[in-house]
């Protein structure tokens, strides 16, 4: 008896050993949260109550408490409903700087009983931050006897980013000369190297501007550049190089001394002192030639140093070296042959008499701007004169009296092609050699309004992304007058046009002054979808011209509808109410979830998922259609009541979603065939009417053909007094009410029924009653008749209409 007692008092404090550990546990254990950095304030990151095992009712009589253990409260406990929502804003970077993991520890208390719950939630990084490097503008400079294949190490960039959203690579700006290669880092970081792949030419080109890229791994990509100014350095690879490899100068006799006979001009390609020149005579240039004449070692100028004369010698030849300074010094020569002409001494002179500066650029052709007189004080040919202007310019010379001539112009202006002109008037004897002398004026063209506004293009497409703030900048659309002063200054204003009774202006504006456009209200793709109208931009000259331009707007899809769960119907946050016999057949249609989504046809593909399951193995849901079956039979260790939360998300971009819950109770005997459901259903909508009429004309003789179908069996078949009791029937106790626009979609559920009831061996059909009455849909066996189906029939589901809800949901 008392080894009994003490046997039983052992087992008691073991019990109550292992109940204290358990409890301690359980306290002590730490919830885990995962969000992402940068979530809406208000946004809920999960329902404690539910995850802690608490009761919603009672949290603010026990006085729940969120503690965070940090600087700021980001996060606090809706006291009401037991979630843990956002209460500001977190930056992961701001958090936890330079970490490649970011968590936040709190702790729930609650009192009466007082327990302690430890929350950790781990902030996840999204890619909102751009790469950028430490310096914009990353200067080189490269010698270019530099070989191809040298390696230099630029800047590289950071990213305040982590994992994948951290620097992935880099682009270099198109080239011939350059490339990157990509290096990583030990710490994983990335960084390039500029490879020279082409040689350089200074020559070619002294400067070369690359644009470096950097691009995260993020999604969407994010990315941000920097400036590389490659200068080259000279080398002296380039000899000089004459103008003419050989000159003939011809020397009237009797120049002055120090006359310039002719100024050589030698080039180098190079720079600094590679492209220093010192001209010098060879020794090709013989004694007497050298005592004639003077060569400026700087300047390259050749000069009388003694009085020539035509009778004493007539040709002069000599050979010019040019030489660089170089390290090591290269030289180019040419060859000059100066030759003594007979005196032809007194230069023919021209006098402007008249002369317009300015004319209007419309001025009319053959007006005359100007008036010349030529004079020679020679005789003979050698004061005979030929007077001549340039052959490109617009304007003629017309001999008016002797030696004297009229300027004309001889083509019309544009003073928009060129708005000036520098005439060079230039009169030549006939003497040998000739004398000529030349006189410069400048005619200056005024401007008139004779260019029309242009635009780039022609047409202007401008995507705009829906739910836009509204003011916000669309495009800029500028125009170019190449007129002056106000016949340049241009004006922007949008054509009036209505659609739907709303004016453009209404709808956008656009700065008169610099052609920006903005839109003046936030659009919605799901109502509109493009806008076309015309802009005109006109000038302030008298009288203004002007142009326009067709601007067509066009609406972005943004995944901003939630998926709409139609069928199974159910009042705002209530369940479904199922009833299905325990003696259901694997494979059979349980329910059927239908979504629709608003948005265009990539955000509205709608897939199914369960979010919660009593039981894995015995239901299964098709992602695509929507469709429950039971994966098995029910057997006796299974649950009288199964519990599905089925989820429907829609393919956007992020993602939305909505739930519905689904209670099944099962039961053990038989079920009529037949249920009835009021569903209140307006078919008659002025949206959905000809969609109605075809696919009631197809439901029609799909109807006619399956009946005919039964009558014939039925007339091979022994009618039977009552209908067998059909176990896979499907008892619905819900309410459905559906506006117009889910026609489409219960149409589709009606049709998915029919065939799974008629897989099944049974006949569904959807029968329409007089106005105002029901709308019936039935399930029948197969073996039964036409006659027996109102008396067999164990399910019947009734549809009622409701257009004052459609037009609710309209409104």
């Amino acid at each position: 008896m008392d080894s009994d007692l003490n046997a039983w008092s052992w087992r008691r404090y073991v019990s109550l050993f292992f109940l204290l550990s358990a409890g301690f546990q359980l306290a002590l254990a730490v919830t885990h949260y995962s969000v992402p950095e940068e979530m809406e304030v208000g946004s809920v990151v999960a329902n404690l109550a539910t995850d802690l095992g608490l009761d919603v009712q009672t949290l603010i009589k026990r006085n729940v408490r969120l503690d965070v253990i940090a600087s700021k409260k980001y996060l606090a406990i809706n006291k009401n409903r037991g979630e843990l929502y956002i209460l500001e804003k977190i930056d992961r970077e701001y958090l936890c700087p330079a970490k490649t993991t970011c968590f936040l520890k709190m702790e729930v208390i609650v009192e009466n009983p007082e327990r302690i719950f430890y929350i950790e939630l781990e902030i996840t990084d999204i890619n909102d931050n751009n790469p950028h490097f430490r310096r914009d503008t990353i200067n080189l400079d490269i010698t270019e006897s530099t070989p191809a294949g040298e390696r230099f190490s630029v800047s590289n960039a950071v990213d305040s980013d982590v994992g994948s959203n951290s620097v992935k690579t880099y682009y270099l700006s198109k080239n011939e000369h350059f490339d990157i290669e990509i290096q990583s880092g030990r710490d994983g970081s990335k960084f390039a190297d500029l490879i020279l792949k082409k040689a350089l030419d200074r020559e070619t080109q002294a400067v070369h501007n690359l644009i470096l890229t950097a691009v995260d791994g993020g999604v969407p990509p994010r990315s941000g550049t920097a400036s590389i100014i490659v200068r080259v350095l000279d080398a002296n690879d380039n000899a000089p190089k004459f103008d003419q490899e050989s000159y003939t100068i011809n020397l009237t006799e009797n120049s002055p001394i120090g006359s310039l006979v002719v100024k050589l001009n030698a080039t180098d390609l190079d720079e600094g002192s590679n492209a220093d020149l010192v001209y010098s005579f060879s020794l090709y240039t013989s004694e007497k030639t050298q005592k004639a004449f003077g060569l400026n070692p700087e300047s390259g100028e050749i000069r009388v140093k003694e009085i020539v004369n035509y009778e004493d010698f007539r040709i002069y030849d000599m050979e010019v070296i040019a030489s660089d300074k170089g390290t090591h010094p290269l030289s180019g020569q040419c060859k000059l042959s100066i030759i003594i002409t007979d005196m032809n001494d007194n230069h023919p002179e021209i006098s402007i008499k008249s002369f317009q500066s300015q004319v209007k650029e419309d001025v009319a052709v053959n007006t005359v701007i100007a008036v010349v007189s030529v004079s020679d004080k020679d005789s003979g040919e050698n004061g005979q004169v030929d007077i001549h202007i340039s052959d490109d310019l617009p304007f003629a010379l017309k001999e008016s009296s002797e030696n004297y001539y009229e300027l004309l112009v001889s083509e019309p202006l544009d003073r928009e092609r060129v708005p000036e002109y520098d005439i060079t008037i230039t009169v030549t004897d006939r003497g040998n050699p000739p004398l000529s002398d030349n006189e410069t004026i400048t005619l200056e063209l005024l401007d008139v309004n004779d260019n029309v506004p242009q635009f780039p293009q022609t047409f202007y497409t401008i995507p705009v992304m829906e739910n836009n703030a509204p003011g916000a900048s669309l495009s800029s659309l500028t125009a170019i007058d190449p007129d002056l002063h106000e016949n340049q200054y241009l004006v922007y204003f949008i054509i009036e046009k209505e659609i739907a009774n709303t004016s453009m202006s209404m709808l956008f504006s656009i700065n008169p002054e610099n052609g920006n456009l903005y839109a003046l209200k936030t659009f919605d793709y799901e109502i509109e979808k493009e806008f076309l109208f015309h802009i005109e931009a006109r000038d302030s000259g008298v009288p203004p011209l002007s142009s326009n331009v067709t601007v067509h707007i066009i609406i972005m899809d943004q995944n901003d509808n939630t998926p709409l769960i139609v069928s199974p119907w159910r009042a705002h946050g209530s369940e479904v109410k199922e009833k299905i016999p325990r003696s259901t057949d694997k494979g059979t249609l349980i329910a059927k979830v239908i979504a629709i989504d608003s948005d265009s046809v990539h955000n509205s593909r709608i897939t199914y998922q369960f979010l919660q399951n009593t039981d894995a193995t015995l239901f299964s849901l098709d992602q695509y259609n929507g469709e429950i079956r039971t994966m098995r039979m029910f057997s006796y260790r299974d649950s009288r009541d199964q519990r599905l939360v089925v989820i429907a998300k829609d393919n956007g971009e992020p993602a939305l979603s909505a739930t519905v819950t689904i209670k099944l109770s099962t039961v053990e005997t038989a079920l009529k065939t037949y249920t009835e459901v009021p569903l209140e259903y307006d078919i008659f909508s002025d949206l959905n009417l000809y969609l109605v009429i075809g696919l009631g004309s197809v439901s029609f003789l799909l109807l006619i053909t399956i009946l005919v179908t039964i009558v014939l069996k039925c007339q091979k078949a022994k009618p039977s007094k009552a209908a067998p009791p059909c176990r896979n029937s499907v008892i619905s106790e819900r309410n459905s009410t559906i506006a117009d626009s889910t026609l489409v979609s219960n149409d589709a559920y009606w049709y998915s029924l029919f065939l799974a009831e008629t897989r099944k061996g049974k006949l569904v059909v959807r029968q329409p009653v007089p106005k105002g009455a029901r709308y019936i849909v039935s399930s029948i066996p197969r073996s039964t008749g036409l006659t027996e189906t109102s008396d067999s029939a164990a399910s019947t589901l009734q549809v009622r209409k409701s257009t004052s809800l459609i037009k609710e949901r309209f409104t």
